[in-house]
């Protein structure tokens, strides 16, 4: 399969309108200071580009970022503009096609961004195998990848490499298409289906399973999105598995917990994290407006105190205090709650 996606990657998709149906295509316009970003990159770079979402957050000054599947290097030309000429990206793909596109550009952008020298670097290698690329472990602030790992046909090795490479307090970012269900392997085996972003998609609650694995506690949706396959033949194959595109950020953080709890804590938004002066969004159900108290429950707690956001926060409560699981966030207590033997909401599995 590795080199059925390297033949599709290289040789028979030359840019993003070859693509079968619309599965690695982004289906928002980027936000403003990303556009801007893209208005800097080379048109052969933007063409040669396939994605299915924006995997670039926000908070980059002088981080140094790995791209898992970089391609014809968007994502990291643009991630290069955001942590500045002191930061570092490091682009990882396997095609070398892609590679040959990312690296012929190197020396415009430097000269595009103004900088004194480069501050990108493409490698040639397998996301599979990044513990073999010789980086040194907890060496990066952030991976991000678009649309990439649904090719990987080890995706809980990807997760495990990728957790090991994080700095503590680091996070992973990316976007990928997920099923909601299980493909059958004849569908896994199709090359095209592969290729196209679709039959590699993990199962929702497999990818949940294989990142709490890693040691990804807690992953966080930050945008979901289902995905129109728009190509009848491809549809018909498919039969009823639904697709969707899902931007996720999961945190390298020490004591994250496996449910939301609650200490009776809450955070107050500064409004200083780059291109959001007016409120913050951590994923897709923590909005947190300037100068609003927002409670919050301990991991998030976390996710914002212990990384790069902390800043950007002003943070209240102590972990003195156990209050049970925060409330909204499910895993209400399975035991009779009243003296009448009542149970409002428990019922059998």
């Amino acid at each position: 399969m590795h080199e059925e996606v390297q033949h599709y990657y290289g040789k028979e998709l030359q840019q993003s309108s070859d693509l079968k149906t619309s599965a690695c295509c982004t289906l928002a316009p980027p936000p403003k200071h990303i556009q801007e970003a893209l208005k800097l990159i080379h048109d052969e770079v933007v063409i040669k580009y396939y994605g299915c979402g924006l995997t670039i957050p926000n908070q980059l000054k002088g981080l140094k970022i790995l791209d898992l599947g970089s391609g014809s290097g968007r994502d990291c030309y643009i991630a290069a503009q955001l942590v500045g000429e002191q930061g570092q990206v490091v682009g990882v793909d396997m095609t070398p096609e892609q590679l040959e596109v990312a690296n012929k550009h190197l020396e415009y952008h430097r000269e595009r961004f103004g900088y004194q020298k480069s501050n990108v670097t493409f490698v040639k290698g397998n996301i599979e195998q990044l513990d073999k690329l010789g980086f040194e472990p907890e060496s990066f602030d952030l991976i991000i990848s678009n649309c990439v790992i649904n090719l990987a046909t080890d995706k809980q090795k990807v997760l495990n490499d990728a957790y090991k490479l994080l700095k503590k307090g680091g996070e992973m970012y990316f976007s990928d298409v997920y099923a909601d269900r299980r493909f059958p392997k004849t569908l896994q085996n199709n090359p095209i289906l592969w290729g196209e972003c679709l039959s590699g998609a993990l199962y929702w609650n497999d990818f949940l399973n294989f990142a709490k694995k890693a040691g990804f506690t807690d992953p966080r949706v930050v945008e979901d999105k289902p995905i129109a396959v728009n190509n009848e033949e491809i549809e018909a194959l498919m039969g009823e598995i639904k697709v969707y595109s899902v931007t996720y950020r999961l945190f390298k953080i020490d004591g994250l917990e496996s449910d939301c709890e609650d200490y009776g804590q809450a955070v107050a938004y500064k409004g200083t994290v780059e291109g959001a002066p007016h409120a913050f969004d951590l994923d897709n159900h923590h909005h947190f407006p300037k100068g609003k108290l927002v409670s919050v429950c301990g991991n998030t707690y976390k996710m914002l105190h212990d990384t790069r956001y902390r800043d950007a926060f002003d943070f209240y409560g102590t972990w003195d205090t156990h209050y049970g699981i925060f409330e909204g966030c499910g895993g209400n207590i399975p035991f009779t709650t009243t003296l009448d033997g009542s149970s409002p909401g428990v019922s059998c599995c």
